[in-house]
């Protein structure tokens, strides 16, 4: 890697600035763990996440889905450490591509913004579209318009305090956690004999006769269960509004992960055994499955859980994916005028323009084909985590060594097999997402070397908090 950096005494020097002071804008630090756990936790989207993505892996994996969710869970703790590590080395708003660009190169920085970019973009508009469905005991509504508007919602909530918005996504949090914890109840009360085992993979095939599934299927989905589980990474975003950040990082981080985990991995496994047969199973109708287990009333009720819990997640991921375009800007890496607007903070202190640049394409996304989306998404995500791993690599190298940051165990063959492992599911995933996701990125790189490199000296200069740079 080339152009490496050390994280900078000082912001560059026509950083943005606000109007008063000449002084780069800041974020405010207003939150500590459980505000930080309760904002993470919901762009973990647990209950959505239940209800929109894991159907797909029910049709493609059937009782497999649990093997490959706790399989990519497993992953995810070494991913987590690597981002406890890095997150508390470069406490920055900019998250993963702060991290990466700082310790191991400006380069690296660039393309994992870019594939973070792509996550952001795309993560909020594929799990607004299954709105939908779960207002259909109350209404009916065509599914990009369902997830159009609740795009537009989240990107107003978005434009609030951040501790306003911490009380109201704890407050979704605790009922989609609710409907998670009914579907567990039920699917364990109604257990079918007959269930298949959770360990040998089966999915109703076209004539509803069961058909194993093999281990290639199942490593091909592990970028979805990647997917699944990724909303720990949040807590970098968030870490210069975290109080205390050498601290608070790595507990939200960590925190996050066994949480959602559990509150995602438990209905699945109940779902499995409960479901009468592998062909429902396999359907993925979840709604149906709890009104067949209960009645009507259960059923409109954890459908309505899981409506809110997708405006929640919506809510949480515009005020992510606002503070990695604030942070882009404040570091320079568009044209003036651009990064002016992005790195501009409203009354309420959020980067206000960043957070219309998210949700309004967003709400446009939402009349896009959501399968492709989503398994674009996959392989951004797969490829951010293999650039993060990678990083972790340099994390104690020279004075880093000594800085006061958590420290992973069993560094460094964590992020080692780590990176074994991930670049051998990219190796596994479709062609059409990888070309997509390939040629996002190749036309980012010509723009790193035509226009960034060449202004290094003013452009893509990655920032610390005033407060964290020493």
């Amino acid at each position: 890697m080339t152009d490496t950096l050390s994280p900078p005494l000082a912001a560059a020097p026509d950083a943005a600035y606000d109007t008063t002071g000449g002084h780069p804008q800041k974020l405010k630090r207003s939150i500590g763990v459980v505000g930080g756990t309760l904002l993470t936790l919901s762009c973990v989207t647990p209950a959505s996440t239940l209800f929109v993505i894991v159907p797909d892996l029910f049709a493609s994996l059937g009782s497999a889905t649990a093997l490959a969710i706790a399989i990519g869970a497993v992953l995810c703790i070494a991913v987590a450490f690597c981002y406890s590590e890095l997150g508390t080395l470069v406490p920055s708003a900019g998250g993963e591509y702060a991290m990466v660009g700082t310790l191991a190169g400006r380069l690296a920085g660039w393309l994992v913004f870019v594939l973070s970019l792509i996550v952001v973009m795309i993560v909020p508009s594929v799990i607004a579209l299954g709105t939908a469905d779960y207002l259909a005991p109350i209404m009916h509504v065509d599914a990009p318009v369902a997830g159009a508007a609740v795009m537009l919602a989240a990107t107003l909530a978005g434009l609030l305090d951040l501790r306003a918005n911490a009380w109201i996504t704890g407050i979704f949090l605790v009922l989609e956690v609710v409907a998670a914890g009914v579907v567990s109840v039920l699917g364990f009360s109604h257990a079918n004999a007959d269930a298949p085992s959770l360990i040998h993979g089966v999915v109703a095939g076209e004539n509803g006769a069961a058909t194993t599934v093999g281990i290639g299927a199942i490593v091909g989905a592990l970028s979805i269960a990647l997917f699944i589980t990724q909303g720990f990474s949040t807590a970098v975003y968030l870490s210069e509004e975290l109080e205390n950040p050498r601290r608070n990082v790595s507990r939200t981080v960590l925190w996050t992960l066994a949480i959602s985990a559990a509150v995602i991995l438990v209905p699945v496994a109940a779902i499995t055994v409960g479901a009468p047969d592998l062909a429902t199973l396999t359907g993925g109708d979840i709604s149906a499955m709890v009104t067949a287990w209960s009645n009507s009333a259960v059923g409109t009720f954890v459908s309505l859980c899981v409506a809110l819990a997708i405006i929640n997640a919506g809510i949480v991921m515009v005020i992510q994916n606002s503070r990695v375009l604030f942070a882009s800007a404040r570091d320079k890496a568009w044209p003036e005028p651009v990064n002016k607007a992005f790195s501009t903070l409203g009354r309420f202190g959020s980067p206000w323009v960043a957070t219309l640049a998210v949700g309004l394409p967003g709400a446009a996304l939402c009349f896009v084909k959501a399968d492709l989306l989503t398994e674009i998404t996959g392989v951004a995500v797969t490829g951010m985590y293999l650039l993060v791993a990678i990083a972790a690599l340099f994390s104690r190298k020279g004075a880093r060594k000594h800085a006061a940051a958590w420290r992973m165990p069993l560094w460094p063959a964590v992020p080692g097999v780590l990176i074994l492992v991930l670049a051998y599911i990219m190796t596994q995933l479709g062609s059409e997402p990888l070309l997509w996701t390939g040629g996002i990125t190749a036309v980012a790189t010509l723009y790193w070397f035509l226009y960034l490199r060449p202004r290094r000296e003013t452009r893509w200069v990655i920032t610390l908090p005033e407060d964290e740079q020493a």
